[in-house]
């Protein structure tokens, strides 16, 4: 089992889905988060779901709430949540969206860590939702709040970062849309 904590990111507002995809169904499990859930918690020690607000699950799980200072939705603002309650030195965060990510793609990504933040990236480019990031990264998450700025990747260019390159772009392929679903 890998002591590196696992979190899957289910906190966002899902507008181009026009519902919230954490809570559909899919393959059999009566939620994506569900099913996330079930196919990573055989690796790790510890597996959590990071959300806004965790009452919308009606299903036992670690969850990781948004710290109650921050009312924006943005995966920036999670990861310094998780940092926060977790005093983790390290995590692996992947979005609910990509259902495609498997165990052997971590693995790949986990054995290639050799820096502040190591993402994933395909053809189609970067996947900061799907990266080990270490806790140095927390003050500088920090800043850019304050700022108003939470777009992840302007951290790539203030800190140490990895790329682990992946050719095959399905292994990232989000469900962004209803379309997706078919």
């Amino acid at each position: 089992m890998l002591d590196i904590p696992c979190i899957i990111l289910a906190g966002g507002q899902s507008k181009r889905m026009g519902f919230d995809k954490a809570l559909m169904s899919f393959k059999g499990y009566k939620t994506l988060s569900e099913f996330q859930l079930a196919k990573f918690s055989p690796y790790f020690k510890n597996i959590y779901i990071s959300t806004k607000d965790s009452t919308k699950f009606s299903f036992q799980a670690n969850f990781i709430e948004d710290l109650k200072e921050y009312q924006i939705h943005a995966p920036m603002i999670a990861i310094v949540s998780i940092f926060e309650k977790l005093k983790a030195k390290e995590i692996f965060v992947l979005s609910v969206d990509t259902p495609n990510f498997m165990i052997e793609h971590f693995y790949k990504l986990y054995n290639n860590h050799v820096a502040s933040i190591s993402v994933a990236k395909s053809p189609r480019g970067s996947h900061p939702l799907c990266a080990i990031y270490k806790d140095d990264v927390v003050s500088i998450f920090k800043s850019m709040i304050k700022k108003q700025d939470f777009k992840i990747q302007k951290i790539f260019d203030m800190i140490e970062v990895n790329f682990v390159k992946f050719e095959n772009e399905e292994i990232f392929k989000n469900l962004n849309y209803q379309k997706d679903l078919i």
